[in-house]
């Protein structure tokens, strides 16, 4: 387990991947994808504006590649099972299905599809349900764009990035 200040815990190595071209510099990812490929992500979340808002941001990002978007838990079910993304950015409070029991099919049907719970739900509850759902990170809503981006090139390097109020959690 690694603290980077300001930036949350990285666990090395809990969902491992294949393939992987990885460059680190003062401990952070610099990971431009899987040999010279995008990360794959899809998102999910009930509020249009977040959707929205979230693949224009990662759209810009060298190396990620918004693959789809779901507005509640089944839909994301049925798009990770039919585009088969590297990651998924995963709402916790969803109309149909909550992104715990999304998370928990996701991984039941396809393990090498990972999945960062982003919500404005602190309660450690929800980070405890997101992992045994089998999730690799949980931030909130309230985190800056940076982060969110270590998380993703965390994840997809085949590490955990959980926000720093949630390490104990993540310890215990």
């Amino acid at each position: 387990m690694e603290p980077v200040e300001g930036r949350g815990t990285r666990v090395s190595h809990c969902c491992p991947r294949k393939n992987r071209i990885i460059v680190r510099s003062g401990g952070i990812c610099l990971q431009k994808g899987f040999c010279g490929m995008s990360i794959r992500i899809l998102l999910a979340d009930d509020h249009t504006i977040v959707l929205q808002g979230l693949s224009r941001f990662l759209q810009e990002q060298e190396g990620m590649e918004v693959v789809g978007q779901a507005k509640d838990g089944l839909a994301a079910v049925a798009l990770a099972r039919e585009l088969k993304p590297d990651i998924i950015i995963m709402d916790i409070s969803m109309p149909g299905l909550s992104g715990i029991e999304a998370t928990r099919q996701i991984r039941q049907e396809n393990p090498g599809v990972n999945v960062i719970g982003l919500s404005m739900h602190a309660a450690k509850r929800y980070v405890q349900e997101m992992c045994k759902a089998g999730a690799c990170g949980y931030l909130l809503k309230d985190c800056d764009f940076e982060e969110l981006i270590g998380a993703i090139r965390t994840v997809a390097e085949g590490g955990t990035h959980f926000a720093e109020e949630f390490q104990d959690v993540v310890l215990h």
